[in-house]
C-alpha cells in the first residue's frame, strides 16, 4: 500500500519530448554496457531499461541534437549508477572508511586543466573519465571549474548522507534543504543544461543574487519533486533519511500524507520564487552589468532550459519504475497547465495580502534553548561611555534625519551586546566591536526611514555606492563624508583596517557590501508589499542581519592560521549558518511587535512561516522556536563530532586545531551574548517603540513607506503566474 497520495502539482510548464530520444536509448545502452554498467550486480538488462534515462533526458533537454542528448544522457547514466552503487557498496553496509577512500579518487578523473593520468579502476570512474574526456574540451575555463565543483559536491556530500544513517540522524529542514542541494545533484544539472542548450551564463553574473535564486529554486524544485516521488522507495525500502517528507513528517509531527502536502507546497513556493527572480530581478542585473545581447540570449536559453527539465522531470517521475507513481494522475497536458496555475494562484497572492500595521503586541517569549553560558567583559561600562561619546561625534544623535537620540542609544545598549559577544578582548577592541554595532544598527533603521517611501530604491543604491568609497582597500583617498552614516563608517574603516593586509581589506569589504546590498533586496520586497518565500528568506536573513560580516571578522582575525578550505568545508559552513539562522529567527521574536505593528515590516520570521503555513503568530512562534532549537543542537553536533573529524580529514597541527575549536567558541559567545542582549536591552519594548527621538521628527517604527496598502494587491501576482520563457533568438554588525 502507497505510504500516501501524491499531491497535486504546480506544473506550469508544458513538457516536450525530444526527437532524438529512440538513438539515444540505443546509445546509452550501448555505453552503459561498455562501461561494465549493466553488471548483474547493481543493475541488470531489465533494471536499466525501465529505468529509462534517455526518456528522462528527452523530456529535459526537448531541444539538443542529437550527439549532445547522447552525451547528457550518458551523463546521467552514470550518476543513476554512482547513487545505487554508493547505496549498495557503501550506505547499505554502513562502510564509512570505505567510502571515503571511493570517493578521495574521483576527483582525478575530472581535471580543469589538462588530463588525467589516472587508471580507472570501477564502472564509476571509467565512467567518469571518459564523460569528462568528451564534455571539457568545448567549454570555458570557468565553466569547467562550476561544473567540477558541483560534481564534487554531488560526490563528497554522499558521505553526510552515510553519516546521518550509521548515527541514525534526521537532518532538520533548513539543514536538508541546504545539503540536498549538494548531495541531490540539480545544481550539477543546471552546469549540464548550459551544456545542453549551447549557452553558458556569462562569468560576471554567475555568482550574482538573481543567478543564484534560479539555480537554488531549480534545485530544490527537482529535489522536493523527487522526494515526492521517492519517499516509498528510499525510506521504506532503503532505510534513508534524506528524504523531506520524512524530514516534515518528524520536525512538524505531521502524519506522512499532511508532510507530502506541506512539502508540496513548498516546492510551489520554490518555483513560485524562480518566476519572481525572472520576471523581477533578471533585467536590472542585465543593465547593470552591461550585457550585450548574445549574453543576455545566451541567460535566457539558460533559464528556458532550467524550465524545461522542470517539466520534463516531471513527466518522467510520472513514467519511470523507479518511483511511486501508479496512482498518480496523467501527465502535464494544457488544461492541467490552467488548472495548476488557478488551484496555486491563492499561495501565490497571500504572500501579498498582509496588512500592514496591525496592532498585534509583543509575542509571548518561548523557551529558547541555550546550552552556553554568557561572560561579560569588564570593561562594559566604560564602552557605554564611549558609544555614546563616539555616536555623538559622528552625527548619528542628530536631530536631522532624526534616526537617535541619546535616550535611544542607551536603551539599545550595544555595549551589552559586545560585552557578551567578546568577553575577553581589550578595552580598544571593546569599543571598535561596539561601535560596529551601532553603525550596523543605526544604517539598518536609516534605510527604512529614508529610503522606504516609495521605497527610493535608487537613492539606496547611490548610498549603497557611496558608502563602498569609505572603504579603500588599496591607497586610493576616500571622499570626504557629508551624512553621519558615511562619517561614521570611514571612522570604523580606518580604525579596523589599519593593520590588515590590501587582500584582507578587501575580503572585509566584500563582507560589508553583503551586507548593505542586502537591504536593497528588503526594499524591492517592500515595494512589491510581498512576504518573502521562506528559505529565501532565511538565506537572506544571514546577509541582513549582518552574519555574514560577523564571520568575516572572525576568519581575519585567525589570520592564516587555517588554510582557506577548512572554511569552505561543509562542517565549517554548516556550524556558521546553523549559529546565524538561530540568532536571526531569535531577533525575528523579539523584534515582532517592532517590526509588524510598528515599522509595516515584512522581513520577519514568525510573519514568513504564519503566511506560509497559513497559521496563527502562536503557532508560527513555536514553529519557528523549534527551528531555532534544532538549528543550535545541530551547531552542537558539528563541535562535538564533526570537526573532531574534519580535523583529522585535512590533517590539522596543533594550532590550526586550536584556532578552529577557537572559532566554534567565538560562536557560542557571539550566541549567548545576542540572546543576553535581547533579553537586557529596552530596544523592543513598547515604550521605546512609541518614543520620539527628537520634536517634530518622524517617529521610528510609525508609517515610513515600506509596508503599503493591501489594496495594491498587485498587478506583479497575475504577472508572475507561470511565467515561460520562448527561446530567444540567436556578529552581527547590527541588532535590528
Amino acid at each position: 500500500m502507497q505510504p500516501f497520495e501524491l499531491p497535486r502539482f504546480y506544473t506550469p510548464y508544458p513538457a516536450r519530448l525530444n526527437p532524438n530520444l529512440a538513438q539515444a536509448r540505443e546509445h546509452s545502452k550501448a555505453w552503459a554496457a561498455g562501461m561494465d554498467m549493466i553488471d548483474e550486480v547493481i543493475w541488470d538488462e531489465q533494471d536499466f531499461d525501465s529505468h529509462d534515462y534517455a526518456l528522462l533526458c528527452a523530456y529535459t533537454h526537448p531541444d539538443a541534437p542529437g550527439p549532445v542528448l547522447d552525451l547528457v544522457t550518458d551523463w546521467y547514466v552514470w550518476v543513476f549508477y554512482f547513487d545505487d552503487h554508493f547505496l549498495d557498496r557503501y550506505k547499505r553496509t554502513r562502510d564509512l572508511a570505505g567510502a571515503r577512500r571511493y570517493l578521495d579518487r574521483l576527483p582525478a578523473f575530472m581535471p580543469v586543466d589538462g588530463e588525467s593520468t589516472e587508471e580507472p579502476g570501477n564502472p564509476v570512474e571509467r565512467g567518469l573519465a571518459d564523460l569528462w574526456r568528451r564534455t571539457v574540451p568545448g567549454r570555458s575555463a570557468d565553466w569547467r571549474r562550476r561544473f567540477a565543483e558541483s560534481t564534487r559536491n554531488l560526490l563528497n556530500e554522499s558521505l553526510w548522507e552515510l553519516a546521518n544513517i550509521n548515527e541514525g540522524r534526521l537532518p532538520n529542514p533548513i539543514e536538508y534543504i541546504e545539503m540536498r542541494r549538494k548531495v541531490g545533484g540539480a545544481p550539477w544539472s543546471a552546469n549540464l543544461v548550459e551544456h545542453a542548450v549551447g549557452a553558458e551564463v556569462p562569468a560576471a553574473i554567475a555568482g550574482t543574487r538573481p543567478m543564484r535564486v534560479l539555480r537554488d529554486t531549480f534545485s530544490d524544485g527537482v529535489h522536493l519533486r523527487n522526494d515526492l516521488f521517492s519517499y516509498e522507495r528510499e525510506v521504506t525500502d532503503e532505510g534513508e533519511l534524506a528524504n523531506c517528507v520524512l524530514v516534515f513528517e518528524k520536525f512538524l509531527g505531521l502524519p506522512t500524507q499532511q508532510a507530502a502536502d506541506a512539502v508540496n507546497d513548498l516546492l510551489t513556493s520554490r518555483l513560485h520564487q524562480f518566476e519572481h527572480t525572472c520576471v523581477t530581478e533578471l533585467p536590472p542585473l542585465f543593465e547593470m552589468h552591461g550585457l550585450d545581447p548574445k549574453s543576455r540570449s545566451d541567460t535566457l536559453a539558460y533559464v528556458k532550459g532550467l524550465q524545461d527539465w522542470q517539466s520534463g522531470g516531471h513527466e518522467w517521475h510520472m513514467r519511470s519504475s523507479r518511483y511511486m507513481n501508479k496512482r498518480a494522475a496523467g501527465g502535464i497536458s494544457v488544461s492541467g497547465i490552467g488548472m495548476s496555475l488557478i488551484r496555486t494562484a491563492p499561495q501565490r497572492i497571500r504572500g501579498y495580502t498582509h496588512v500592514p500595521f496591525q496592532e498585534v503586541g509583543p509575542l509571548p517569549r518561548p523557551d529558547f534553548h541555550m546550552p552556553f553560558p554568557t561572560r561579560l567583559s569588564p570593561c562594559l561600562n566604560p564602552a557605554r561611555e564611549h558609544n555614546i561619546e563616539w555616536a555623538r561625534r559622528m552625527g548619528l544623535l542628530d536631530p536631522v534625519p532624526g534616526i537617535w537620540d541619546r535616550h535611544k542609544l542607551e536603551a539599545f545598549d550595544f555595549a551589552l551586546c559586545a560585552a557578551g559577544i567578546d568577553p575577553a578582548t581589550t578595552a580598544d577592541g571593546l569599543n571598535q566591536t561596539t561601535d560596529w554595532l551601532t553603525w550596523g544598527t543605526y544604517a539598518d533603521d536609516y534605510y527604512p526611514v529614508v529610503f522606504g517611501p516609495g521605497p527610493d530604491l535608487a537613492g539606496a543604491k547611490a548610498c549603497n555606492e557611496r558608502l563602498s568609497e569609505f572603504m579603500p582597500v588599496d591607497s586610493e583617498p576616500a571622499p570626504e563624508p557629508s551624512i553621519p552614516l558615511e562619517r561614521a563608517l570611514s571612522d570604523l574603516w580606518s580604525r579596523t583596517t589599519a593593520a590588515m593586509t590590501a587582500e584582507q581589506r578587501r575580503t572585509f569589504r566584500d563582507a560589508v557590501e553583503t551586507m548593505t546590498e542586502s537591504w536593497l533586496w528588503e526594499l524591492a520586497n517592500a515595494k512589491q508589499h510581498r512576504i518573502p518565500d521562506p528559505v529565501d528568506y532565511l538565506e537572506m536573513r544571514r546577509r541582513t542581519f549582518g552574519s555574514d560580516l560577523t564571520m568575516s571578522l572572525a576568519r581575519l582575525a585567525h589570520g592564516k592560521k587555517l588554510p582557506p578550505e577548512i572554511y569552505a568545508s561543509r562542517p565549517v559552513q554548516a556550524m556558521e549558518h546553523a549559529a546565524a539562522d538561530y540568532a536571526c529567527l531569535l531577533n525575528d521574536i523579539f523584534s515582532y511587535q517592532k517590526e509588524i505593528q510598528f515599522e509595516g515590516e515584512i522581513h520577519n520570521g514568525v510573519l514568513v512561516v504564519q503566511n506560509f503555513f497559513g497559521c496563527d503568530r502562536r503557532s508560527a512562534t513555536a514553529i519557528v522556536n523549534d527551528l531555532m532549537t534544532s538549528r543550535m543542537r545541530q551547531f552542537e553536533h558539528i563541535v562535538a563530532h564533526e570537526l573532531p573529524a574534519l580535523f583529522d580529514d585535512f590533517g590539522l597541527d596543533e594550532q590550526a586545531r586550536g584556532t578552529l575549536a577557537g572559532y566554534a567558541t567565538e560562536l557560542q559567545n557571539w550566541l549567548a551574548g545576542i540572546l543576553t542582549w535581547h533579553e537586557g536591552c529596552r530596544r523592543y519594548d513598547e515604550a521605546e517603540l512609541r518614543y520620539r527621538p527628537h520634536a517634530g521628527a518622524r517617529v521610528l517604527g510609525g508609517p515610513t513607506g515600506l509596508g503599503t496598502s493591501a489594496a495594491r494587491l498587485t498587478v506583479l501576482a497575475g504577472g508572475l503566474a507561470g511565467v515561460h520563457l520562448q527561446t530567444p533568438p540567436v556578529a552581527s554588525p547590527q541588532a535590528p
